[in-house]
């Protein structure tokens, strides 16, 4: 690839900051040994931020963001009026996947099980919580409607459970979910543009792989490639790939799953702008489909400048792009 000036864009201001630039400083140093310009570029709030991009020269953004306000279509819409072609997916595709419940209803409007679910809002519903749950019955998983990283994640197995909960979960902002719980090994799939690279089984020491299971060492073991029969893996790929087609994702992607004990799958969400460390899941997954994670970097920002050159003639010239992982069956 020759070399270009990549800005990458981390911090943000949403609960994922730190997460961000852990992302973001990997990511750079990757591309600057590849050879790269690399402008770090540690994003603000308001009108601060739109003026940071803007006067960030750059041939690329590198969208090392999580959480609101990064991840959830806003950073994208600010980068497509300053002409910026970016990493990741778009404007649409972005906010879709970062709200759950929107995700939800595409997925089922695609034939994409996904477990049943109902809102809480501040407005009101919570007061008559115990009415709106009803039979939905216990036991349950409770997360704000748009947040990332498990950030405001909670089991509940009784009412008490629920209702603390929900108060909980509202302070990451004003709707929640709360999700039928199934019981069964998370599987978490890499996909590059409408290629999968491979599976990734993760199992938390404690119940749910929320914010401390994930960020915490040694609270979570890795089997990659997942252990889920061979004859059922090629179906839990096919399904990610469909819950990302379902969404208008583009560039990397992870999409989370649950597989119960008797292998059905259900698609818990898709993430749009997946952590990016070397120890990260998306990185993981990558290696083992022959990517470095160097390698992987370059390969997200072709991508993006492959996508730009579809309607700008004028990047047309930006060089070839990285190979793929080898075929499906070769990958996993």
């Amino acid at each position: 690839m020759r070399q270009l000036s990549i800005g990458v864009i981390m911090g943000g201001t949403s609960g994922e900051r730190g997460v961000s630039l852990r992302t973001g400083h990997a990511v750079a140093d990757a591309l600057a040994e590849a050879g790269h310009d690399v402008v770090r570029v540690d994003l603000g709030v308001g009108p601060e931020a739109m003026m940071t991009l803007a006067r960030t020269e750059m041939d690329v953004a590198f969208l090392a963001l999580h959480g609101r306000l990064g991840e959830d279509g806003c950073v994208q819409g600010a980068l497509e009026l300053l002409g910026i072609p970016y990493t990741g997916s778009d404007v649409l595709a972005s906010a879709l996947a970062m709200d759950k419940l929107k995700a939800k209803e595409l997925f089922r409007l695609h034939n994409v099980p996904t477990p049943p679910c109902y809102e809480v809002t501040r407005a009101g519903a919570v007061r008559d919580l115990a009415e709106v749950h009803g039979s939905f019955g216990y036991p349950v998983v409770v997360k704000p409607r748009r947040e990332g990283s498990s950030l405001g994640v909670a089991k509940a197995d009784d009412f008490m459970a629920l209702d603390a909960a929900v108060r909980a979960a509202l302070g990451f902002g004003d709707s929640v979910l709360v999700e039928r719980y199934i019981r069964g090994s998370e599987v978490q799939v890499g996909l590059l543009d409408d290629r999968v690279l491979g599976a990734i089984e993760v199992v938390p020491k404690k119940e749910l792989y929320d914010y401390e299971a994930k960020y915490t060492p040694g609270m979570t073991e890795y089997f990659l490639p997942a252990r889920v029969p061979a004859t059922r893996m090629r179906g839990i790929l096919h399904l990610a790939e469909r819950a990302a087609a379902a969404l208008g994702t583009r560039g990397a992607c992870r999409v989370d799953l649950v597989v119960t004990e008797r292998m059905n799958e259900y698609v818990l969400e898709v993430n749009t702008l997946p952590g990016m460390t070397p120890t990260s899941l998306l990185p993981k997954i990558a290696a083992a489909a022959g990517f470095d994670f160097s390698t992987l970097c370059e390969a997200i920002v072709e991508r993006a400048l492959a996508q730009r050159a579809t309607t700008d003639p004028a990047l047309r010239t930006a060089g070839a792009v990285v190979p793929l992982a080898p075929p499906l069956a070769e990958a996993v």
